[in-house]
């Protein structure tokens, strides 16, 4: 007698797969949002049986504007090529860099106390030339090309440094515009003197501007969509394992990692602080 395979004998559950998203966007190491780190997630969750959408649950102040489209790409491209739509959530924040990755979705939502937006771009730095001076320390720069260097924080700031930084913000802010725009189409009912300004808007405001769909919680808008027996399925992003590196270390660990660890802990600190987060 002849058996059916167990799996094509009741039809696969109704199923929305959720990528969370929490951090800063760049690259990171084991930390940052990035599509290299992410890149295997997004490939399962659209190949998911059963798949009625994915779901990008994010909580980001932010990062890397060239890791944010990557990631925003990708998603994209897999969303046409399955015919799946996107949702995005917002959690306690989902600005600058974070808001640019709600873009992929189709349908974006939050709750009424979530901030969102920032759409602007911010670089921030340090000068170090007064302790230098005093310590007796004297910067040597040697470069090929007259526009090599940009605002060494050892230098003095010149101001043809900032008019070029200038230009380069600029650039990404316009690049920046055209993506809300392209995916916000006629939804958006804000001036672009605010919309654009780099403001952050708290969840019913930015609805109302038309940053947003919906206010709303993953699990309600899902069900509510696709019924109360959809499966919810989290799809999280592959650990790189470091088990025979660290072996190789005399201790079992690496001072310079732990150095380089220490430094972006602290500038992810100061993102987050910029949203009272």
């Amino acid at each position: 007698m002849n058996y059916l395979p167990l799996g094509r004998l009741r039809p696969a559950e109704p199923t929305v797969a959720v990528i969370r998203f929490d951090g800063v966007i760049g690259l990171r190491g084991k930390r940052g949002l990035s599509l290299l780190r992410y890149a295997g997630a997004i490939d399962r969750a659209f190949a998911q049986r059963g798949l009625k959408a994915v779901a990008l649950a994010i909580n980001s102040p932010g990062g890397s504007p060239a890791q944010s489209a990557l990631l925003y790409r990708r998603i994209r491209q897999l969303a046409a090529e399955r015919a799946v739509p996107v949702l995005a959530f917002a959690e306690d924040v989902a600005a600058s860099g974070g808001y640019w990755l709600a873009l992929a979705a189709d349908e974006i939502y939050a709750e009424e106390t979530s901030l969102l937006g920032s759409i602007g771009v911010v670089t921030a730095g340090f000068g170090f030339v007064e302790v230098l001076g005093r310590l007796g320390i004297e910067r040597r720069l040697h470069t090929a090309g007259e526009n090599k260097s940009l605002l060494d924080p050892f230098l003095p700031e010149d101001a043809r440094g900032v008019e070029r930084l200038t230009t380069l913000q600029t650039d990404l802010h316009e690049t920046f515009k055209d993506m809300v725009r392209q995916r916000r189409g006629g939804k958006l009912k804000g001036e672009d003197n605010v919309l654009f300004s780099g403001e952050v808007f708290a969840g019913k405001r930015a609805l109302g501007m038309g940053l947003i769909d919906g206010i709303g919680e993953l699990r309600g808008v899902v069900r509510g969509l696709f019924g109360e027996d959809t499966r919810i399925r989290m799809i999280a992003p592959e650990r790189k394992r470091f088990f025979f590196g660290r072996l190789a270390q005399p201790f079992g660990f690496d001072a310079a990692d732990i150095a380089s660890d220490l430094v972006t802990r602290m500038e992810e600190r100061l993102i987050w602080a910029r949203f009272g987060l």
